[in-house]
């Protein structure tokens, strides 16, 4: 192993893998298949190889390939059932032939990777899944780290040598770094500039990696401009964007949801019965999304990582999907989505959102202004749900119909109206527009108990519970303690 001034630098691929090389202790199988051997390359050109590399296999053909790791479920080779079927066959090989001769001192790892580069004619999307299952200790059961990643280059050999380095990495990351998740994450990249790859998915599991949180893990991705976007399941599991979204229907709102009100419940329960009437529903092609754009997280500071989990918590609680971007206009957001092949996107915005989103001030670093914004928002298949917003009970009811515009851009918001782009959210119900999140932590802080009356049962129970959000806590001779 490195000495440990040594290992804090930052090293080549080269280097990392002639340490690895070195450590007679770690040794392992290379699987890799769509993009050469790159990785393997990597190990045999740093010199003693032999002390890592128990074997390297490249199966192109689909029958050889199943013949190795059985048939994928699926259906597709480029996925992360068959990246685990890889590692599989792989791990349980070194154990079963070189278990009993080298098992007590040994610390297994099998490497693999399906991957589909750049074609010829260049339309496909190059991406693929990267793995590793190892072992901390000689006789240890395994922890598995799995990664998906885009391939941003424009040449198929580039995108090879960027995978052949990602892969030493990734191993090396394995062995010295999985005490430090976030450090595990950035020496990923190291020798990679960031227009060469994206990693969108990356999951940690395993007796020696129980401490790591994979949702925490997934926001530091996009935290660290690894990736624009981070998914989680209803379950909280960390998802593959594509995987999620593939010819989905997809109904998107986005929100702070620090916590959710009855607000935010409303714009989901009727958001969603328009989206069923206009679109239809079939649960196997349909998913709703709760985003929350990393500003939002960040709240201008510190990611507060205790926070984010707690509204996460909540919103898997009530079976949402939760979404992490760092996209600030929603036009980006809906240009991030043409790239995979969806179905009907609907986006739900507040009225007093919208009335930002015709801002054209927002707009001035593009060329084309807010018409080529809107032409990026507003796509084929993408139209915006209004939600209307009221200030207090007293106040006017702001729809589409009375929606405060500027002169300058009356016309385009006439012409989005009169062609369905922005449909008016239906049966909502009045009396609990007022219910702003700012709100409700305002009476929290002032321990005013009517904040419960404003969000969901479920929600409150969760947040007294937890005493999430500062719930409980009253200022004490200058210091916060928890209200008994």
């Amino acid at each position: 192993m490195p000495h440990s001034n040594i290992a804090r630098e930052v090293l080549d691929p080269t280097r990392k893998a002639l340490f690895i090389n070195l450590d007679d202790s770690i040794f392992g199988s290379f699987a890799e298949i769509g993009a050469g051997q790159e990785v393997a390359r990597c190990f045999f050109q740093s010199g003693g190889a032999s002390g890592t590399v128990a074997r390297t296999i490249s199966a192109y053909d689909m029958q050889f390939s199943n013949s190795l790791y059985g048939k994928s479920p699926s259906g597709r080779y480029v996925s992360e059932q068959r990246l685990l079927q890889m590692l599989d066959i792989e791990f349980k090989s070194l154990q079963e032939l070189l278990g009993s001769k080298r098992g007590e001192h040994t610390r297994f790892f099998a490497f693999a990777n399906t991957v589909t580069t750049l074609n010829f004619k260049k339309d496909n999307d190059p991406h693929g899944w990267i793995g590793v299952r190892f072992q901390l200790n000689p006789g240890d059961p395994p922890n598995d780290v799995v990664l998906h990643v885009r391939l941003l280059e424009n040449d198929s050999l580039l995108q090879q040598k960027t995978l052949g380095i990602l892969g030493v990495n990734l191993i090396y990351a394995c062995y010295y770094n999985y005490q430090y998740p976030n450090s595990f994450l950035k020496s990923l990249l190291e020798s990679i500039s960031d227009d060469r790859i994206e990693i969108d998915m990356i999951r940690m599991n395993g007796p020696d990696l129980e401490y790591v949180d994979n949702r925490l893990l997934a926001v530091q991705l996009v935290k660290n401009g690894m990736t624009n976007v981070t998914m989680f399941d209803r379950h909280g599991k960390v998802q593959q964007p594509a995987d999620l979204l593939y010819k989905k229907n997809t109904m998107v709102l986005r929100g702070s949801f620090r916590p959710i009100t009855y607000v935010g419940f409303d714009m989901l329960k009727t958001g969603f019965s328009l989206f069923k009437d206009e679109v239809g529903f079939d649960k196997k092609n349909t998913v709703v999304l709760c985003e929350m754009t990393l500003n939002n997280l960040m709240g201008g500071g510190d990611f507060d990582e205790r926070d984010f989990l707690d509204r996460v918590d909540i919103l898997c609680g009530m079976g949402q999907n939760v979404m992490i971007s760092n996209f600030r206009e929603f036009y980006k957001l809906a240009e991030w989505f043409r790239r995979f092949r969806m179905g009907s996107i609907r986006m739900v915005i507040g009225a007093y959102t919208f009335q930002n989103v015709l801002e054209k001030k927002y707009y001035n670093h593009l060329r084309g202004g807010i018409l080529e914004a809107f032409g990026k928002l507003f796509m084929e298949n993408l139209k915006v749900y209004i939600y209307p917003s009221r200030k207090n009970e007293e106040s006017e009811i702001i729809t589409i119909e009375n929606m405060p515009t500027d002169k300058e851009v009356g016309h385009l918001y006439q012409y989005l109206i009169e062609n369905n782009w922005i449909v008016d959210i239906p049966g909502y119900r009045k009396e609990v527009l007022p219910f702003f999140s700012h709100l409700v932590m305002k009476k929290m802080k002032e321990n005013d108990p009517s904040w419960e009356k404003m969000v969901p049962r479920y929600v409150s129970s969760f947040i007294k519970s937890k005493n999430l959000f500062g719930y409980g806590v009253t200022k004490k001779r200058g210091r916060a303690v928890k209200k008994k």
